[in-house]
C-alpha cells in the first residue's frame, strides 16, 4: 500500500490546463495594459497615486459609495490623527454581529481606506459585519514601522471601543496584499498588547505578503508585468522597508512567516483558552506571492491552526478586485470569503 502524504493540495488547480480561457485572455490583456504604463516609481508614488485615483492607471479605481463613514482616531504620535472608513450592517450598529478591522493594500505604498467601498460594504451586507478600514501612513514619505503602528493604533481603538462606537467587539482582521502582511503584524501586537484578548471571529487574508527579507521562488521567477512581479515587488519592499539588510529583514516584526507560530499559539492558549484564530488564505496560480500563502498557511496548520487555503486557477494578484463578470475567480473568491465569516460567526454563536 503507497504511503498517504500528510500534505494535500488540489494538485489539477496549479495546471496551466485549469485555467479558464476567459481568464487567461483577461491576463494577457492586463499584461500588455501594464508593459506600457510608466510604473509608480518612475513617475513617483505621489503622483502615482493621484493618477490612479482619476482612473489613469491600467486598474481602475473602485467607486466610493455614500454608506461609507469617515471619521478619525487619536495616533501615538502628537499633533496627526489616523483616518477610519466604517460600513455598518443592515440595521445600523445595533444589529452588528462583529467588528472586523479591515487594512488595505497597495504595496505599502499606495490606495487608502477609500479604495475597496465594495469589498467593505459586501461584508457588512453578507455577514451582519461592521467593518472599519484603517488609513495607514504610506512609504516611501512614511516607511516603516509608521503604517504598522498606525494599524496597532487602529486595533488598540477597536479592543477598546468597537463595541461602544461600532456595535460590536473587535473579532475580524483582515486585508489584502500588503494589507494581509500588515493583518498579521498586527495579530502579532495584539498577542502581546493585549494578551488576554482573541478574536472570535478569525482572518481573511488574500494574496498577502509574509516573507519580505528575500524573495519566495515564485517571486523570484515571476517577470511578467500581471499587476505585480518581481521588479516591483522588489521596489515596494525597498520603499517600505529603506536603509535595512536582508537579515534584518527576518524579523517577525518585519517578516511574520519567520514568528515562532507553535509558542505563540502555545501562548495564546494559555492566556485565552484558544490557540491561533481561524485564518482565510486566498491566492490566485498567477500571483508571485502564490508560495507566501503556502508558507503562512503551512506554519499556521503546524501550529495547530485551522487554516483554509483556497487556490483559484489562472487569478492574477488582486483577484477579488475585478468584476465577476471578466473574472470568475473573482465571484468565487467572494463567496468563498461570505462562506468563512458565516462558518466563523455560527462558530462563535452569532
Amino acid at each position: 500500500m503507497p504511503l498517504e502524504s500528510d500534505l494535500k493540495l488540489s494538485s489539477p488547480k496549479f495546471s496551466r490546463d485549469a485555467i479558464p480561457d476567459a481568464t487567461a485572455k483577461l491576463n494577457e490583456h492586463l499584461i500588455k495594459m501594464m508593459d506600457g504604463m510608466p510604473k509608480w516609481y518612475e513617475v513617483g508614488a505621489e503622483r502615482y497615486r493621484q493618477m490612479r485615483w482619476n482612473n489613469e492607471t491600467p486598474l481602475p479605481r473602485p467607486p466610493v459609495l455614500e454608506a461609507g463613514m469617515d471619521s478619525t482616531i487619536a495616533s501615538r504620535g502628537t499633533g496627526r490623527t489616523i483616518p477610519l472608513r466604517a460600513f455598518l450592517p443592515p440595521g445600523g450598529k445595533e444589529k452588528s454581529k462583529g467588528t472586523f478591522l479591515h487594512i488595505h493594500g497597495g504595496g505599502w505604498v499606495l490606495q487608502s481606506e477609500r479604495y475597496q467601498d465594495g469589498l467593505l460594504d459586501f461584508m457588512a451586507q453578507k455577514a451582519g459585519l461592521s467593518v472599519v478600514s484603517v488609513g495607514y501612513r504610506l512609504a516611501p514619505e512614511d516607511p516603516f514601522p509608521a503604517g504598522v503602528q498606525d494599524c496597532q493604533d487602529a486595533a488598540d481603538y477597536l479592543v477598546k471601543n468597537a463595541e461602544k462606537e461600532f456595535g460590536a467587539p473587535l473579532s475580524f482582521m483582515g486585508g489584502e496584499s500588503a494589507g494581509a502582511h500588515l493583518t498579521v503584524l498586527t495579530l502579532l501586537y495584539l498577542h502581546t498588547a493585549h494578551p488576554t484578548f482573541s478574536l472570535t471571529g478569525g482572518l481573511a487574508l488574500h494574496f498577502g505578503a509574509y516573507d519580505l527579507s528575500s524573495f519566495l521562488p515564485s517571486v523570484m521567477n515571476f517577470k511578467k508585468p500581471l499587476i505585480i512581479n518581481n521588479e516591483i515587488m522588489t521596489a515596494y519592499q525597498n520603499a517600505f522597508l529603506p536603509n535595512t539588510t536582508i537579515e534584518q529583514r527576518k524579523d517577525p516584526s518585519i517578516s511574520p512567516l519567520y514568528a515562532d507560530w507553535n509558542t505563540i499559539a502555545e501562548e495564546m492558549k494559555e492566556k485565552t483558552g484558544k490557540g491561533l484564530p481561524r485564518a482565510l488564505f486566498t491566492i490566485g496560480t498567477e500571483d508571485p506571492l502564490l508560495d507566501d500563502s503556502l508558507c503562512m498557511c503551512l506554519k499556521w496548520l503546524g501550529a495547530g491552526g485551522e487554516g483554509i487555503l483556497r487556490v483559484y486557477s489562472g487569478a492574477p494578484h488582486g483577484f477579488i478586485g475585478f468584476d465577476e463578470k471578466l473574472l470568475v475567480s473573482a465571484g468565487e473568491g467572494m463567496k468563498d470569503l461570505e462562506t468563512f465569516l458565516l462558518h466563523c460567526l455560527a462558530e462563535a454563536g452569532k
